[in-house]
């Protein structure tokens, strides 16, 4: 499967120290103000600064998913 000329898949991923991750969209720090990008873990409540803890995985030609950047 050749990826040469396409955009690759991505996802970005908030872990939170009660066990739960939860995704959030590409774009999450670009609306809003500063006191709405604090995203609230759906398991605990617990606020988050996407900034600071965001795991960005993106999906390789080879057929599996890799950690591109922290």
């Amino acid at each position: 499967m050749e990826c040469t000329n396409k955009q690759r898949l991505k996802m970005f991923l908030i872990p939170c120290s009660c066990g739960k991750t939860f995704a959030v969209s590409e774009d999450y720090d670009r609306h809003g103000t500063n006191w709405t990008r604090y995203l609230i873990c759906p398991n605990c409540g617990k606020r988050h600064d996407p900034k600071n803890r965001l795991i960005e995985l993106g999906f390789q030609p080879e057929g599996y998913w890799k950690v591109d950047a922290c």
